[in-house]
């Protein structure tokens, strides 16, 4: 399958933030309503908005973890790497694994701090890859139109 990820069709910076944008109002929906859950939950039990919110903090760290993974490992593809028509596989072209797309989580973390030095990367790099996609072993391929 290498030949194919060799002929595939690199997505460039805008077509990988795009998708990142459709994604991430995805998981913003996801903590509005994880959000919602707690008060509701909290204001059943009389426990008012005061105090610790363990539950909201993990709900809030393990929600876009999961739902990244999820659908990495479950087709290759976020919604909004769909509407953009990318699709993410390993170096070899092949599905991606749930150890390989935590750490490409990891990595996209890293890549985003440095004021998004690693997403840029994709402008210099001979392959068009970003921090995570090296440190990952994995790629974004451009799907053709059906």
């Amino acid at each position: 399958m290498e030949s194919d990820i060799e002929n595939a069709a690199v997505p460039g910076l805008w077509r990988r933030l795009a998708a990142i944008f459709y994604d991430l109002w995805l998981v913003a929906a996801l903590w509005l309503l994880g959000a919602t859950a707690d008060t509701f939950v909290r204001a059943g039990f009389g426990l008012g908005s005061a105090g610790f919110h363990l539950p909201l903090q993990l709900f809030l760290l393990i929600s876009p973890a999961a739902f990244f993974s999820w659908f990495w490992t479950h087709g290759g593809q976020t919604l909004g790497m769909r509407a953009w028509r990318l699709k993410l596989l390993d170096s070899e072209g092949d599905p991606v694994t749930l150890k390989l797309s935590l750490i490409r989580l990891g990595a996209a973390l890293l890549s985003a701090l440095p004021l998004g030095l690693g997403y840029l990367w994709v402008l210099i790099d001979r392959d068009s890859l970003a921090w995570h996609d090296r440190l990952s072993r994995t790629r974004l391929v451009v799907l053709k139109k059906n």
